[in-house]
């Protein structure tokens, strides 16, 4: 998947992100200074990052995982109340720090996602809405729910819950109806500086208390002779998506086994082995941990003789990206919890 411009950009990022903060601070001086060294270090930190996500559209040889990353974080920045030339001048000035350090054989491709970045930017909203909608019993439980998450209330988030469910509520719907909505929902308040990351932290882990108090529903079930490995990639802190694929199949009476968030890939294929795993489900949420998945595919591969485990993935960057799973060597991709139990079926019978 890599390629020259890619590999240069990843070795040389801080460095670069070093000369596009001079040039866009030395234009931009009188903006910049109320900001001091902090505001300075933090303006590296994300032209870093912005590095780091162009790096892997030219590995994916897909603009589209720029352009939403960088619709992104306009919103983030129209929530700091930063104008909209800010980001615009960040990536004018990547531009020419760019043209002025790469060969020009390989500019084209870099210079070509970037410059669609740039133009989406401009195109982007910066009003999300809502991911809770509707009038129905399950949408008020949703909003209900979060309200109680956003008053530091999980002892009555979690009643609500389990009362819905002893009255026969399906655990699947309060997954997707209420889990998932209401994550993407807190991610949507953080990112329009609505609230704060500690209340966001709170809610995840307050959500991942209410799961564990539903675990005596999923494991209730008649099991199947189906093994299941699901983990986060080295890095990624995001592992509630995966924790919910791991629930899903396990409902579905597969043997699972979830290693969580930041898990080494040789501790990921070790355990793929012991477990003779039929499935290895990977999650990514950060685009920039695509190339991790692809080294822990790959290193799988190299342990199996003859390969017997199938790979499925799923995360933000797969669902924008329809053949990325296909780029990275793995065997299937799912959007979704109940369409990875679906997938994983397909594989094993194919």
């Amino acid at each position: 998947m890599s390629n020259q411009a890619s590999t240069t950009l990843r070795k040389q990022e801080h460095a670069l992100a070093e000369k596009i903060v001079d040039l866009q601070y030395f234009r931009q001086a009188a903006f910049w200074k109320p900001y001091g060294q902090p505001g300075r270090e933090k303006s590296v930190r994300d032209a870093t990052y912005h590095l780091s996500y162009l790096a892997e559209a030219m590995d994916a040889d897909d603009s589209a995982l720029y352009i939403e990353y960088l619709a992104w974080v306009k919103v983030l920045f129209a929530g700091l109340n930063f104008p909209e030339e800010v980001l615009i001048s960040t990536l004018d000035c990547t531009r020419e720090v760019l043209v002025e350090e790469f060969p020009s054989s390989e500019q084209p491709r870099l210079l070509e996602i970037l410059d669609k970045g740039i133009q989406s930017v401009k195109e982007a909203p910066v009003i999300l809405p809502t991911y809770i909608e509707g009038d129905t019993s399950i949408d008020n439980l949703a909003r209900q729910y979060l309200e109680a998450l956003l008053r530091a209330d999980r002892q009555n988030a979690s009643k609500m819950i389990l009362n819905d469910v002893q009255k026969g509520e399906s655990i699947k719907k309060i997954y997707i109806q209420v889990f998932q909505r209401t994550q993407r929902e807190v991610g949507r308040l953080w990112q329009t500086n609505q609230i704060s990351v500690a209340q966001e932290h709170y809610c995840t882990a307050a959500t991942q208390m209410v799961m564990s108090q539903l675990y005596p529903y999923i494991f209730s079930g008649e099991h199947k002779d189906r093994r299941l490995v699901a983990a986060c990639v080295g890095g990624e802190l995001h592992e509630i998506g995966a924790r919910m694929v791991a629930d899903f199949f396990e409902m579905e009476g597969w043997d699972t086994y979830f290693l969580g968030a930041n898990t080494p890939p040789e501790t990921i294929v070790a355990t793929v082995l012991e477990r003779k795993a039929d499935i290895l489900a990977l999650s990514a949420t950060m685009t920039f941990h695509i190339s991790k998945v692809a080294e822990i595919i790959s290193l799988l591969r190299t342990k199996e003789s003859p390969a017997r485990t199938r790979v499925l993935v799923g995360g933000y960057p797969f669902n924008l990206s329809s053949e990325l799973w296909k780029k990275i060597g793995a065997d299937g991709y799912a959007p979704d919890a109940e369409t990875a139990v679906l997938e994983a079926d397909r594989l094993i019978q194919a």
